[in-house]
């Protein structure tokens, strides 16, 4: 991963240095991550055992769950052993490990919000065609391509940053690793590395969020243009869930990544906004909007409690 022998460990400062504040958030964040997985895990078992929940759309669901625990879990257990520890150290090996899977699960939701809009846009626009163009192999080659895209595109930024030399105490003003915050405590030019995840942000964002605002633009014509008012309810129901979603992960993850790092309160506002509010929202979100998730979920806990 390059040359990190000056300094073998970091410093996550992490949310407060007071410890009675301390005590209080990592009982709040506690209680976030359980809840995360709870609602998460629930949502995939419940696609998994309904029947009803076979196509596109809660495909897309699940992966969408199965992604948000995955990124909750790269980043809350760390944040709660330094909220309870006096050590609030972590290995630049490890940093390094956290900032890559932090980076590449996030696009890999990015691209798969936009695969849902394009999802929605097929289902409302083009309905006869739905199950022809929406087929299960092109399912799983976009969710599939999400990951690699993601991944290859962290991988280069992770590397270009494990070249770097770190030196001197390296304090981290956050409370998770993220590429944008190695960068200042590098006495190496990072002039490379902050182009290159400048523009790979971007091109990743940008196609992203034109997919999505091409897609909506579609929707929301063709629902303007309904003479049905039952079908504009029924249309704008199964689209409302996830664009709140895309409100609160895109507008988060923008502005943190597109603002200068730092280290002050609303990058780490942001951040915390779409790595652990959002995983958490998603699945209340969707259980809220959609009747037939609700529906699933009471059926697989109620067997789940005459079972027991």
């Amino acid at each position: 991963m390059g040359n990190v022998s000056v300094v073998s460990e970091f410093v996550l400062l992490g949310l407060s240095t007071d410890a009675q504040v301390q005590a209080a958030l990592c009982m709040i964040f506690l209680v976030i991550y359980v809840l995360t997985l709870a609602g998460n895990s629930v949502i995939v078992l419940a696609i998994m055992a309904d029947a009803h929940l076979r196509s596109p759309m809660y495909f897309f669901l699940g992966h969408l769950s199965f992604i948000d625990l995955s990124y909750s879990s790269v980043s809350v257990p760390k944040m709660l052993e330094n909220l309870m520890s006096k050590t609030k150290t972590i290995p630049v090996k490890g940093c390094l490990a956290q900032a890559f899977f932090v980076f590449a699960i996030g696009g890999t939701e990015a691209l798969l919000l936009a695969v849902m809009a394009y999802d929605r846009y097929v289902a409302i626009c083009r309905p006869l065609l739905y199950g022809q163009i929406m087929s299960s192999w092109f399912c799983e080659g976009l969710v599939w391509g999400s990951w690699g895209l993601a991944i290859l595109n962290s991988l280069t930024n992770t590397l270009l940053a494990g070249n770097l030399d770190f030196c001197d105490y390296g304090t981290i003003h956050s409370y998770n690793c993220e590429i944008p915050s190695l960068f200042p405590l590098s006495c190496s030019d990072v002039s490379t590395n902050a182009t290159v995840l400048l523009w790979s942000f971007v091109v990743h964002a940008s196609a992203t969020l034109l997919l999505v605002l091409a897609s909506y633009g579609c929707i929301f014509s063709t629902i303007l243009n309904m003479r049905s008012t039952a079908g504009r309810s029924k249309a704008f129901s199964t689209c409302s869930s996830h664009l709140t979603i895309v409100i609160l992960y895109f507008g988060s993850a923008g502005l943190r990544y597109t603002m200068p790092t730092s280290g002050s309160p609303m990058e780490i506002i942001f951040s915390l906004q779409y790595g652990v509010i959002t995983p958490m929202l998603n699945p209340l979100i969707y259980s809220l909007k959609n009747k037939e998730v609700t529906t699933a979920i009471r059926k697989m806990l109620g067997k789940c409690w005459q079972h027991f």
